[in-house]
């Protein structure tokens, strides 16, 4: 008589640390999820849910600070990212009047195309969605095939997207425009300085947006170099309107 098999049926759930109950149910609850338990006492104890996956929320340790968005993370791989992300920028501005894409709590943009992005909670952690498909190897700093603007476009995606860091992934693009801006082809210096206008516009950086955006008007383009060069301003137009609270339509996955 054999004994008990292992069999491929696990089901695992993270438990991050919970600074603030209150915070933590209102932000999760403005995404969607559905508290399944609740206890504040004698320990915290918070377990929530959307579509097919659980969190659940503990005491946290006692030097833990929020600020350094180091509490906890939670990997969810999914088949298409991108409705994920449009459902839950859908929930915050319902909620909250608007996307909540800079401070904490937040979530991070999202480009056409991309692989992952980030819910940031109230705590300091972090939830990564990432598209099944997603590469398994990353070449952080720039693909080594590539040199001048192009190596500094791919070095600040993975700046952007994979580190969560639009201000050094904008300071890479200044410094390479400044170095390589003069050899390079129009059609890389118009993908840079488009990029810095997106880039720009998430940060906030007014001037900066205003002297890219001239500078990409003033490049001798073709129709087609320029459909493609300026990509990126769709989504900067997309952050301006959130702003004001229009939604410029995205896809959407079901809800729970």
């Amino acid at each position: 008589m054999t004994g008990p098999t292992v069999r491929a049926n696990e089901t695992t759930v993270p438990v991050l640390p919970c600074v603030s109950v209150d915070e933590t149910l209102e932000f999760y609850r403005a995404l969607g999820f559905e508290v399944s338990y609740q206890q504040t006492r004698p320990y915290v104890y918070l377990a929530l849910e959307w579509s097919g996956f659980a969190l659940h929320f503990g005491t946290p340790p006692k030097n833990l600070e929020p600020s350094h968005e180091d509490g906890g993370a939670c990997l969810v791989l999914v088949d298409e990212v991108a409705p994920y992300h449009a459902e839950f920028t859908r929930a915050l501005r319902a909620a909250y009047g608007r996307t909540l894409s800079k401070g904490r709590p937040r979530i991070t943009r999202f480009r056409p195309g991309a692989s992952r992005f980030t819910l940031v909670d109230p705590s300091g952690n972090s939830i990564i969605f990432i598209q099944r498909d997603e590469p398994a190897e990353l070449e952080y700093g720039g693909s080594k095939d590539l040199t001048g603007l192009a190596k500094a476009l791919d070095n600040a995606r993975v700046l952007s997207e994979f580190k969560n860091d639009d201000r050094a992934a904008l300071r890479v693009l200044v410094t390479a425009l400044r170095r390589h801006g003069d050899a390079a082809a129009p059609l890389e210096v118009a993908r840079t300085l488009a990029t810095l206008v997106e880039l720009g516009t998430a940060l906030e950086e007014t001037d900066g947006v205003d002297e890219w955006r001239r500078r990409l008007s003033a490049l001798d383009l073709t129709a087609a170099e320029r459909h493609r060069a300026t990509a990126g301003l769709r989504d900067a137009e997309a952050l301006r309107l959130r702003r004001g609270g229009a939604d410029p339509g995205e896809g959407t996955v079901g809800t729970p």
